[in-house]
């Protein structure tokens, strides 16, 4: 059983994260979540590093983060903000198999790419949910890499039934 009181303090590491998620290498893209408030916003990060299996065709001659999978790695970060919420909300709750909780992507909105995101770079995702109409949830979302905004947009998300 996941322990939530000494399993989420901050940070969340790679172990802890892999319990809270479904996704597996190649397709985990979160290396750490540094702050956390369930059902409310998250920080995580992404480290960049040249071995993803990505960089061998994207692009040739100037290796860089294709955007569908840093988009990806933010609707992980939103996956980890509800997922905790959940364990918060069932913490005497048996359930073994926490990525279950993980609901699904519905739309993406106004999402720009105003630089790039290369091998060495650390990606800092930020994840803050704005609305919640019943299951859905609208979640502002941007990503920084040394301080500079690289990534600005809005991604809503359904709750698994």
């Amino acid at each position: 059983m996941f322990s939530t009181s000494k399993s989420l303090q901050m940070p969340l590491d790679i172990e802890v994260i892999k319990e809270l998620l479904p996704h597996k290498y190649p397709f985990l893209l979160i290396d750490r979540v540094i702050s956390l408030r369930p059902g409310e916003y998250g920080v995580g990060v992404k480290n960049v590093t040249f071995n993803e299996p990505f960089f061998q065709g994207h692009f040739p001659g100037e290796s860089l983060m294709p955007g569908v999978l840093i988009v990806e790695a933010m609707a992980q970060l939103i996956a980890v903000v509800y997922v905790t919420q959940a364990l918060e909300d069932n913490a005497d709750s048996e359930e073994e198999n926490l990525s279950n909780r993980v609901g699904y992507l519905v739309s993406i909105k106004n999402m720009k790419f105003m630089g790039k995101v290369a091998p060495g770079d650390q990606l800092h995702m930020h994840a803050k949910v704005e609305g919640k109409f019943g299951a859905l949830s609208q979640v502002k979302v941007w990503c920084e890499v040394e301080g500079k905004k690289v990534v600005d947009g809005i991604i809503s998300v359904i709750e698994k039934e």
